[in-house]
């Protein structure tokens, strides 16, 4: 019961946000009562905890099954942000500009725990690109992976609207990829963008 509980209120949190969903909508949506919830949450903010370790387990399965298919490293960055912008479409503000604003001491933990994350991801993708002959060979792999850290997260973190957010982050991929990008690069990120364009 105690994982249903996380699932559902994960599936909320994300799309009506961190702030407006209360324990009588998940005890609502569950068709529970809301004394069920609280005999495994004492409070909302340990549920909401909870909620964003499952979500970051979840979509760092997703990237690990991404990275292990036979995609090369400019591809595998599209079908990564395919896969973000599918999980987060049905949210009107981004959830972590609202865990930002209504539960700082969250947020910090969730970003700490994502910059290790994120930042393996980055340097394994960059590595792939080198060896693929896509990314220059004469990189500062960690200058690289902390400024499209630095970059994406500042987009997640200010702005409001998730829509927004998506298209600025879209912008930033290739902002980080045409810096690195040989002429090989640059060949296949023309063939991603054309791939998503309207």
């Amino acid at each position: 019961m105690r994982d249903k509980i996380v699932s559902k209120a994960s599936d909320l949190f994300l799309k009506l946000g961190f702030k407006s969903v209360t324990m009588d909508d998940i005890a609502g949506e569950m068709c529970i009562s809301k004394k069920t919830i609280y005999k495994y949450f004492c409070n909302k903010e340990i549920l909401i905890e909870e909620s964003t370790e499952m979500v970051h387990k979840t979509v760092h399965e997703v990237i690990s099954t991404i990275a292990a298919k036979d995609y090369n490293a400019i591809e595998e960055n599209f079908e990564i942000r395919k896969m973000f912008k599918e999980m987060f479409q049905v949210a009107d503000t981004s959830p972590l500009y609202q865990l930002k604003k209504h539960y700082p001491e969250i947020y910090q933990k969730v970003m700490n725990r994502e910059l290790d994350e994120c930042n393996k991801c980055f340097k394994q993708n960059i590595e792939k690109g080198i060896r693929q002959d896509l990314y220059r060979n004469d990189l500062d792999i960690d200058v690289y992976v902390k400024f499209y850290y630095m970059l994406i997260f500042s987009i997640k973190e200010n702005t409001s609207s998730e829509k927004e957010s998506t298209k600025l982050e879209l912008q930033a991929l290739e902002y980080h990829t045409r810096a690195m990008a040989t002429s090989k690069g640059i060949v296949e990120l023309e063939k991603q963008l054309l791939k998503i364009k309207p």
